[in-house]
């Protein structure tokens, strides 16, 4: 088993205690301003990218592609790839970034994922992800993780999934987080490997039973706090994705009682104000107010007002300018005197 070095151990502790809760890599929606909202509402919780292939880290443009704000740390980098070597220099650039963890997808199911042979796809070839994985070891000062499903098509989960966590400790990994789905590679959508595959929660925890040393968050339908408590009795940590997006804040504001801290505001509309002078800022260097609105419409979820805040968000943020998130926010203002 490879070891990682003495000297990132700290870090590696300070890194697995921040996935007590994590906001999953999501494809079009947690990019770098959706990271900057989340971490207003919660200090502590472990924010990640979208998936980055590694060809595009390699061949592209890296400023674009990995460039965030140094606020948004805790932070990992989610790649996506099949090729050692490719994910090994994708590693290694993305390495002068600081990230606080490098995360192997091996859990998306979509068609254009399958096509470049990596994903969910890649359940089927557990020796494959560990050779990607000890190779993105060597070169990385930051912690290598994976992100899996309990297996995938007419794989039998209950035999497969040990077998592949198995595998991933042996060649190093000491953290991963598992989906709780199977996932249909063809006949299912997208949308629908999230919804319609059966979870099976009792599976991932048999897991963290027979793999007590490594460090296991569950994934897939938890969507309140409620649940996420529950699971951590018996995980090490919880990773949350649609419900996070969608009502940020019955996730994220109230996450960082979990660490045994205050959570930094008492109600949405602090966040709202808080963010104001971020937007601001975007604006002045030319960014577009809906670049980070599209992130906020749920922001005010079950709360008196939320429906006037996403219809003036909705509809004036693609052309307006910091007058239309004003009006949004009058919106609640007033619906909450």
């Amino acid at each position: 088993m490879t070891e990682p070095k003495n000297h990132m151990e700290s870090g590696f502790a300070e890194i697995r205690s921040a996935a007590r809760l994590s906001v999953a890599p999501m494809m079009d929606w947690t990019d770098r301003n959706c990271r900057v909202f989340h971490r207003m509402m919660s200090r502590r919780a472990l924010l990640y990218t979208e998936m980055v292939t590694a060809p595009a880290v390699i061949h592209g443009d890296r400023s674009r592609l990995l460039d965030y704000d140094a606020a948004e740390h805790p932070v990992a980098l989610q790649l996506g790839g099949s090729d050692p070597a490719e994910l090994r220099e994708a590693t290694r650039i993305a390495s002068d970034w600081g990230y606080d963890e490098i995360n192997l997808n091996v859990g998306c199911p979509s068609d254009r994922v399958q096509s470049g042979c990596f994903g969910a796809v890649l359940m089927k070839s557990p020796d494959l992800v560990a050779e990607c994985v000890q190779a993105m070891m060597e070169v990385s000062d930051a912690e290598v993780t994976v992100k899996c499903r309990i297996g995938v098509d007419d794989q039998e989960p209950s035999e497969v999934l040990p077998d592949f966590l198995a595998r991933m400790q042996q060649a190093g990994i000491r953290r991963m987080t598992i989906h709780a789905r199977k996932a249909w590679l063809q006949g299912l959508s997208p949308r629908e490997n999230r919804e319609v595959p059966p979870l099976d929660y009792p599976l991932v925890l048999a897991m963290k039973q027979a793999f007590p040393e490594m460090h296991l968050s569950v994934n897939g339908g938890i969507a309140t706090m409620d649940q996420l408590d529950e699971h951590l009795q018996h995980m090490d940590g919880v990773m949350i994705g649609r419900a996070a997006y969608h009502q940020p804040w019955q996730i994220l504001g109230a996450a960082d009682r979990l660490w045994d801290a205050t959570p930094p505001f008492t109600d949405p509309c602090e966040v709202a104000v808080a963010m104001r002078p971020v937007i601001e800022s975007h604006l002045q260097g030319g960014g577009r107010l809906h670049q980070f609105t599209r992130h906020m419409l749920g922001l005010f979820h079950g709360r008196a007002g939320a429906r006037g805040w996403k219809r003036t968000l909705s509809e004036g943020a693609s052309k307006g300018g910091i007058e239309v998130y004003d009006a949004a926010l009058d919106q609640v203002m007033q619906a909450a005197a």
